[in-house]
């Protein structure tokens, strides 16, 4: 632990924006983290109570569980589902769908791109910190004895460098973050999506036999010749 401490205070000023910037990168990758899971868990169990109900064509009931939830799924399913008798042909219901997709990915992309930004920023503070550190270096060496230059410079270099060290330590987890929060929000839309189709073909499904319904009783009410 001390040398942590020393290797944090050798580096100097700009160790403390690097050490903050890293902060609010893992802050927001932890809310990330959390609101994914909880969308992803609400949307399993949202479906869950979606699907016998959409199987059994009863829309009006899928309507209710949809529009009850907080999910990304009851949200999108209870938009294409006000849809359903507005609409008369399956591409129509689709575009609806994703018309509601398009609106509920900004909110599981929202501040993911700011993990990358930091990261970016850290490596950058890092190298400036080395910048300046070597520039301080050579101006406080300039008069010194020239015995003792060649061990100042050398202090200086290293003392210099904790700063792009501390810089690329805060990056990397910064990035791995970013690159695992990418892939998680990846997996919830395409899971959106192939629920979307689902819930499309099973419209289709329930219209399709509704109409063949329909055309039976049709068919047995009218006179026969």
């Amino acid at each position: 632990m001390s040398g942590l401490i020393k290797f944090f205070q050798d580096g100097g000023f700009w160790m403390y924006p690097i050490a903050l910037v890293m902060t609010v990168g893992i802050v927001i990758a932890i809310e990330r983290f959390i609101y994914l899971f909880r969308e992803r868990t609400r949307n399993q169990s949202v479906w869950a109570a979606l699907q016998p109900a959409l199987n059994a064509g009863d829309f009006r009931k899928a309507h209710d569980i949809a529009s009850q939830s907080s999910a990304a799924l009851g949200r999108m399913v209870a938009y294409g589902l006000q849809r359903v008798g507005q609409v008369r042909r399956a591409e129509d219901l689709e575009m609806a769908l994703e018309e509601g997709l398009m609106e509920i990915m900004p909110r599981l992309e929202k501040r993911t791109g700011y993990i990358s930004m930091f990261a970016n920023i850290a490596t950058l503070l890092g190298l400036l910190g080395t910048i300046v550190g070597l520039i301080d270096a050579f101006a406080a060496i300039a008069n010194a004895n020239p015995a003792e230059k060649a061990n100042l410079l050398s202090s200086s270099i290293a003392v210099a460098m904790n700063t792009t060290a501390f810089g690329l330590v805060a990056a990397i987890p910064l990035l791995m973050l970013f690159t695992y929060l990418q892939s998680q929000t990846s997996e919830i839309v395409d899971s959106l999506e192939m629920a979307s189709v689902k819930f499309a073909n099973l419209v289709r499904k329930a219209q399709t036999d509704r109409e063949a319904a329909a055309a039976a009783r049709a068919q047995a009410a009218a006179p026969r010749a």
